[in-house]
């Protein structure tokens, strides 16, 4: 079992493809690369933690998409969420919904949230923050967060529109942050 991490697929948000220059023509080939790379990594077995904002939008709904999703899923509420959790179905989804988990990947203390923290849970004692919610934005807090070696972007912008491990995600973030 391998443990994942992601956010901000926003499926079915046209919108998105412009606001964070995504290289896709339209929504249809967006959404159907970013389910393709995701059940080309994940298995069935493997456990996925997302940062939030799932779904925004469009003419399915969230669970439609989420269900065709490997992997235990559980998920960190994003700030596009939130219609989303009205549907029951895709509540049923996830393994577990909070605003912030915490957990340990790899022998190291991970505290996760939708959103970039200055400082989290275990700031001082070399806990990792994984966040969302930026994207590939890299104005106003990515200028703090080049600052912060152990604050990661788990976007699905910066990670090759796919959930990818821990280490990963750090060497995908030295990578951005450059």
């Amino acid at each position: 079992m391998t443990i994942y991490l992601t956010a901000d697929m926003h499926f079915g948000h046209s919108g998105v493809i412009e606001l964070s220059h995504r290289p896709f023509s339209n929504i249809q080939e967006m959404d159907r690369l970013i389910t393709y790379n995701w059940n080309n990594t994940v298995s069935k077995r493997d456990t996925v933690y997302v940062l939030g904002d799932v779904w925004l939008k469009g003419e399915r709904n969230a669970a439609d998409y989420v269900q065709k999703l490997n992997g235990k899923k559980y998920l960190i509420k994003g700030n596009h969420d939130s219609k989303a959790l009205k549907n029951n179905e895709f509540v049923k989804l996830f393994e577990d919904i909070q605003d912030i988990m915490e957990t340990i990947i790899d022998g190291e203390r991970v505290i996760m949230c939708h959103y970039p923290m200055g400082e989290w849970n275990g700031y001082f004692r070399g806990a990792w923050h994984a966040h969302g919610h930026i994207h590939n934005n890299r104005t106003g807090v990515f200028e703090y967060l080049l600052t912060q070696e152990r604050a990661l972007n788990a976007g699905v912008d910066i990670n090759g529109f796919r959930p990818v491990t821990f280490k990963e995600l750090k060497e995908n973030n030295k990578i951005w942050k450059l």
